[in-house]
């Protein structure tokens, strides 16, 4: 599979080390065919070089395998560092009497649990946001080559959001799978005081009284809740990385540092997860309270939460998930740049398309 689609990821447009044009980049005088051939343009020149200083080609087996480590990094890292506010956050949606604000939810945990009682569910957390990060940045790269290819060079550059879009949900229908039974431990911990200190107590328990079914139960609500919150961190990225390198460096991406760039990608990972916490916070209420009760459904979750009950923990979560997701953006290219994998910049306009829209001859 891996040898096919790095045959078919030399010629798609993400594959193209070139800079971005000037009106999406192009705006640019047509070439002059009576005049005198001029030098070769300097992003040729810097495409050529970088492609040398590459460990391995795109689209190839290595560059997905260590796309995927990235993913783990990436994901597992900062999901645990953040449980803290995680814990907070599931049990002002399942308990908000209790915990009736971030602030007061922390003070409560603290008072009841003491600072190690913060640290609740870390096992879970690592684990099942480690594989979910594997699947989800791994296979990202993987569909985002198969469907360009599937759409042509140009249809690809033209429909490149709904790509994107179409690529995150394929990648984390997968991710959803392997994060759930993982996710189910860690809001039992979580939120069912005395119920489990730890993965080695939960996971068996749970086992014991549902099944295999008490791991997968959340599944349907976890896609509900991750395949918008991904959809919108990939498209959103992508999109607002093009934005900012058009509209508010000052300079071309190329001719950026790579802390430079490790910047502009922390900004718009940040930008892109305020609106993923928006997208996914209901489905995200219904699935800490689903995997509290026993017996019961998303439907019947949703229908007693109500409108005002799903957006509880919202601003938890905003804080939560922009943090998150640009830490995420920022350690995932960063493991791009120390193994020194390609890292094409937004796909400009192929000549084919260039030539019908009259921007060259």
């Amino acid at each position: 599979m891996f040898s096919s689609v790095a045959h078919l990821a030399r010629a798609n447009p993400f594959n193209a080390p070139h800079l971005q044009l000037v009106q999406d980049g192009l705006a640019g005088p047509r070439s002059n065919p009576a005049g005198p051939p001029g030098p070769p343009r300097r992003s040729r020149k810097l495409a050529a070089a970088s492609v040398e200083e590459y460990s391995c080609e795109y689209g190839s087996a290595k560059f997905y395998a260590l796309c995927g480590f990235g993913g783990v990094l990436s994901c597992g890292l900062t999901h645990t560092a953040v449980v803290p506010l995680d814990l907070v956050k599931c049990r002002m949606q399942v308990d908000p009497q209790k915990y009736k604000g971030i602030f007061n939810g922390f003070s409560v945990t603290l008072k009841e649990d003491g600072v190690r009682g913060l640290a609740k569910g870390w096992a879970p957390t690592f684990i099942g946001y480690s594989m979910q990060g594997l699947c989800k940045f791994g296979f990202y790269e993987v569909f985002k080559v198969l469907y360009s290819n599937m759409l042509g060079e140009e249809n690809a550059y033209l429909w490149r959001t709904s790509l994107y879009l179409a690529a995150s949900a394929s990648a984390e229908f997968f991710a959803d799978i392997a994060l759930a039974p993982m996710e189910a431990a860690k809001v039992r911990i979580q939120t069912q005081p005395g119920y489990a200190n730890t993965l080695r107590d939960a996971a068996p328990k749970m086992y014991k009284e549902e099944g295999l079914k008490a791991f997968y139960k959340g599944v349907a609500p976890l896609w509900m809740r991750q395949i918008p919150y991904t959809m919108m961190k990939f498209a959103c990225f992508e999109r607002t990385v093009e934005a900012l390198y058009k509209f508010v460096v000052p300079k071309p991406r190329s001719e950026c540092s790579k802390p430079e760039q490790l910047v502009v990608t922390f900004v718009a990972g940040y930008i892109a997860g305020v609106f993923c916490a928006i997208v996914s916070h209901p489905a995200d209420s219904v699935v800490s309270v689903l995997n509290k009760e026993k017996g019961s459904s998303a439907s019947l979750v949703l229908q007693r939460l109500g409108f005002r009950g799903v957006w509880k923990g919202l601003f938890a979560r905003i804080i939560m998930i922009g943090t998150l997701t640009a830490l995420q953006w920022f350690i995932y290219d960063s493991v791009k740049v120390y193994f020194r994998l390609p890292r094409p910049p937004p796909p400009e306009m192929p000549e084919s398309l260039k030539k019908k829209l009259g921007y060259t001859e």
